[in-house]
């Protein structure tokens, strides 16, 4: 009788936490636009793939309206939640919106006092 083992996967679960956060956004103009804007952070890395552009960061992350509004030749208010969110496919890490940048936190307790969660234990 012949027995078979299994090789581990290299797709394996890891539970540790990445220190990252980041979305993925449509390959089109806007979309174009948005990662132009957000390479220029120090703590981004944007890969640019066919039907989509990965936009990832290591801790804090902020989309800043006005930075879209100017690179893309608009009038202020022009880019918003709901313009970011059209050309968003995905995010990972917890993500607040307010009324002028949309904020990508890679730790959730990091984004407490934006979300009204108290960090202490209740007893």
């Amino acid at each position: 009788m012949t027995t078979f083992t299994t090789a581990e996967s290299p797709f394996k679960s890891d539970h540790t936490a990445s220190g990252r956060c980041g979305f993925t956004l449509m390959n089109n103009q806007v979309g174009e636009i948005i990662a132009e804007v957000m390479e220029t952070k120090d703590n981004v890395t944007i890969t640019p793939l066919p039907s989509m552009i990965r936009v990832d960061a290591t801790g804090r992350m902020d989309v800043v309206y006005s930075e879209i509004d100017e690179a893309a030749g608009e009038e202020e208010g022009w880019f918003n939640s709901a313009e970011f969110e059209e050309n968003m496919s995905t995010h990972y890490g917890r993500m607040i919106h307010e009324d002028d940048r949309t904020i990508m936190f890679a730790n959730p307790e990091d984004a407490a006092e934006y979300i009204g969660f108290d960090l202490q234990a209740v007893k």
